[in-house]
């Protein structure tokens, strides 16, 4: 018997139409009694977060908001929304957005009160317990989109704005206490953001499915993930309020954070740099690179992409599987190469150098070398 692994599944998750009503009382289960809401700059004048901010002063909890969050946060941002948090004597954050707000919310409680820097705690070997866990604060997540599923993760992504690496920042306490999945605060989202949130769940489930390691859990999860995604993405986009296709996808967002404890791979390794440049939105490059990367590791997937064509229902196995990815990029309005999102030839190297030292490339099931990755983003451009 040689099979070893860590599983763990902790998140609380209250899932479900018109649950953001129960905001309040669950600040007051998680010892909040003065909450920040950390939100972006686009979500910050809606009407839902109105809503949110309603709720809470409805329920004593006042009604500060952040907004301060770049679409790929970085330390900057984080420092101004801990000057938000200790001047208005808050106790808890409430991260209410995509991943970005989720991320920043999280890094807030996290490094509020330590002393330690944010680059002290990224996700190496045991870094994490370099951070006072008493010292950070407790966290909700409330998703507004449907894709990064930070929501019911241990860590936030923040980008070191002096070599604009994207770092992953890790604390077991990072997991949110009680996280509010309400696929009416969904509804509203633009549909590019709708397609690029969708396709980073697909992406999730697609390379934690392909992942070489062992944890069965996961690769249940990830294969019905991408069944969900596959069948309601397109519902959701066509049609923005079908509240079904919503709730589907909030689902699958979620269980795609939750498989990809399993690994992720080259499509997070090539796009967490590119976003991290060129400041393109992460789902949507995802997207984008993920038919090359599926010809770049079918030596070593195409037998287990064939089932998973066969669960979804899409014939042809690996090359039926590898056409609906184009299809569902077209029926989208994704594009096709990394130049039609403003990627150059010019930064090749340095977004090569930047994939391979990206944690993401572990997991991928072919071996990633400074030449084959070059390689690999060329054919994207």
């Amino acid at each position: 018997m040689t099979l070893r692994a860590d599983w763990s599944y902790p998140t609380a998750i209250r899932f479900g139409a018109g649950r953001v009503t129960e905001l309040a009382e669950h600040c007051r289960a998680a010892g909040i009694a003065r909450p920040l809401l950390v939100t972006d700059k686009a979500l910050a004048g809606l009407p839902i977060t109105a809503q949110v901010l309603d709720i809470l002063e409805a329920g004593g909890l006042g009604r500060a908001v952040f907004s301060e969050v770049d679409s790929n946060p970085h330390e900057g941002n984080m420092e101004t929304g801990i000057a938000a948090y200790k001047a208005g004597g808050h106790d808890g954050v409430i991260g209410f957005g995509g991943g970005s707000a989720l991320d920043l919310g999280k890094m807030i409680a996290l490094m509020a009160d330590q002393t330690v820097s944010v680059w002290d705690l990224e996700d190496i070997g045991d870094w994490w317990t370099r951070a006072d866990a008493d010292r950070i604060a407790p966290i909700i997540a409330v998703p507004t989109t449907a894709g990064t599923g930070s929501e019911v993760g241990r860590a936030g992504v923040l980008t070191d704005a002096r070599t604009h690496r994207k770092k992953i920042i890790f604390h077991p306490k990072l997991i949110p206490t009680v996280t509010i999945c309400d696929p009416e605060l969904t509804v509203g989202m633009p549909r590019p953001i709708t397609a690029g949130t969708g396709m980073d769940a697909f992406a999730h489930c697609l390379e934690a499915f392909c992942s070489p390691h062992y944890h069965p859990m996961s690769q249940g999860i990830a294969l019905e993930g991408m069944r969900l995604v596959n069948e309601y993405l397109p519902r959701a986009y066509a049609v923005p309020d079908d509240l079904d296709a919503r709730a589907q996808m909030m689902s699958a967002a979620a269980m795609g954070a939750v498989a990809f404890q399993k690994g992720l791979g080259a499509i997070h390794s090539l796009s967490h740099p590119v976003g991290a440049v060129y400041g393109t939105h992460h789902g949507t490059t995802n997207a984008v690179v993920m038919p090359m990367v599926l010809d770049f590791n079918r030596p070593a997937i195409e037998d287990r992409l064939a089932r998973a064509a066969a669960y979804l229902g899409i014939g042809g196995g690996f090359d039926g599987f590898r056409a609906r990815v184009i299809e569902l990029r077209a029926l989208l309005g994704i594009p096709g190469t990394l130049t039609a999102l403003g990627v150059g030839r010019d930064r090749l190297d340095e977004l090569t150098a930047m994939a391979l030292e990206d944690p993401s490339c572990a997991g991928n099931p072919v071996a990633m070398t400074r030449q084959n990755t070059r390689a690999l983003f060329e054919s994207c451009l």
